[in-house]
């Protein structure tokens, strides 16, 4: 992989939300599900992605920025094969044998011609330390076979499907498609790991990350574990009583309301908010809000001569 900060397209003094920011701009342009014709997008997309892997990782970052680790994240180790130089004939590192299987001198000899032959260039001239040729110390060994890239999705969750951790239906990068089970307490940012779900590598595959996304609702609202509900009832059901239709996130019920019930009044129903970590659910917790008829001239006539003299304003002192 180039350099991370390239493939992103941001500086090396780029923020954490800089790095986020074009993160999200690319992996939105290339995810292979918009780029089914460009073969080359979803090599982008993994490169990208691995890029904001290491960026986005303090602690890589800071390797990376000082040169202890390359872009793929594989430390960039300098030349070191300890033990002792200083043994046998023929300058500092003797002759081509006199080295141990476990380090330098003494213990079985072994010829490491091959390993010089590697370093120097071929040639008798070069295998001693005044056949260097300015070349150096600075063959690095292969690098471990890598798992593949992890892959990021968004998945946006309906309001009533999380309260009830309705089964969601996902589309991976492959094109296969899987039935997510949502944890109890999800909530809107929760990230969830599919195992073997992203790039395939030569150690294996990588994960998907997929970030739940729970959509508004039109009356429903959450707070905490709890579901809350504004239910609109009229004046006579206020006065008088009545069992009334409520929705709730796992179908209607009735649900009622006593006599002389004012606006604001919150009702309980048990059991019918969201799913808890610890088990169990929330409740939903209906708010009563008395509404005038449109028309309020019979009620207007009903009410003439009568007047309400509580002081309903007190509590505020005026």
């Amino acid at each position: 992989m180039s350099d991370p900060y390239s493939t992103l397209g941001v500086p090396r003094s780029a923020s954490e939300q800089d790095i986020k920011s074009a993160y999200r701009k690319l992996a939105k342009e290339l995810h292979p599900d918009r780029n089914a014709d460009k073969p080359d997008a979803s090599e982008r997309f993994s490169d990208v992605t691995r890029a904001y892997d290491l960026l986005s990782d303090k602690d890589k970052r800071a390797k990376f920025d000082r040169g202890e680790i390359d872009a793929d994240g594989n430390p960039a180790m300098p030349f070191g094969m300890g033990g002792d130089r200083s043994g046998g004939a023929g300058g500092p590192f003797g002759g081509q044998r006199g080295y141990s299987s476990s380090g330098f001198g003494g213990g079985e000899e072994v010829d490491i011609s091959d390993l010089f032959e590697g370093l120097f260039g071929r040639g008798g001239a070069q295998r001693g330390p005044s056949g260097m040729g300015g070349q150096g110390f600075n063959r690095r060994p292969p690098p471990p076979p890598q798992r593949g890239a992890n892959v990021n999705y968004r998945l946006k969750v309906p309001f009533v499907d999380a309260a009830t951790l309705s089964p969601q239906r996902i589309t991976l990068g492959d094109g296969k498609t899987i039935d997510l089970k949502l944890p109890a307490g999800v909530e809107d940012g929760t990230q969830m790991r599919l195992k073997g779900k992203g790039q395939s590598g030569p150690a294996g595959n990588g994960d998907a990350l997929v970030t739940i996304e729970i959509q508004p609702h039109g009356f429903f609202t959450r707070d905490g574990d709890d579901v809350r509900l504004e239910l609109p009832i009229t004046l006579d059901e206020a006065v008088n009583g009545a069992k009334v239709k409520v929705p709730t996130v796992d179908g209607p019920v009735m649900l009622t309301v006593a006599a002389g019930s004012g606006s604001g009044k919150v009702l309980r129903l048990k059991g019918k908010g969201f799913s808890r970590k610890a088990g169990g659910r929330g409740d939903q917790l209906v708010a009563l809000e008395i509404e005038l008829p449109e028309d309020i001239a019979e009620l207007a006539s009903r009410l003439e001569g009568w007047k309400d003299e509580s002081d309903i304003r007190g509590d505020l002192g005026v």
